[in-house]
């Protein structure tokens, strides 16, 4: 009889688990992709009101004007598969912009 109720409880356990979903968020500390991380740059500038005119996956560079500013980013793989992320501006009229681009970034990022 304690055979049988043990058969069941693992069978239900496995119909229960067959209903779980899992939507493909990184885990938190799971190092980001490459695509995701550029992507997610790309977009930031352009959330902040550059006009992004290079988009070079191969170099991981992306660069437009906001204004007279030309701001830049880099995207990096590390030796570690993490990503390396960075945003210049060229004498930026605002203090606040790569801030503004980072934050934007990290939300893309889901952080």
């Amino acid at each position: 009889m304690k055979r049988i109720l043990l058969a069941v409880f693992a069978v239900v356990l496995l119909l229960l688990q067959g209903g779980c979903t899992y939507y493909g968020v990184p885990a938190p500390g799971a190092p980001a992709s490459f695509d995701r991380s550029f992507d997610a740059a790309a977009g930031a500038m352009r959330d902040e009101g550059v006009a992004v005119s290079v988009q070079d996956y191969a170099s991981g560079s992306i660069a437009g004007n906001y204004g007279n500013t030309v701001v830049r980013a880099s995207v990096q793989r590390q030796a570690d598969g993490s990503v390396r992320v960075q945003f210049d501006a060229s004498d930026s009229r605002d203090p606040n912009l790569l801030g503004r681009i980072s934050n934007r970034y990290d939300r893309r990022m889901g952080r």
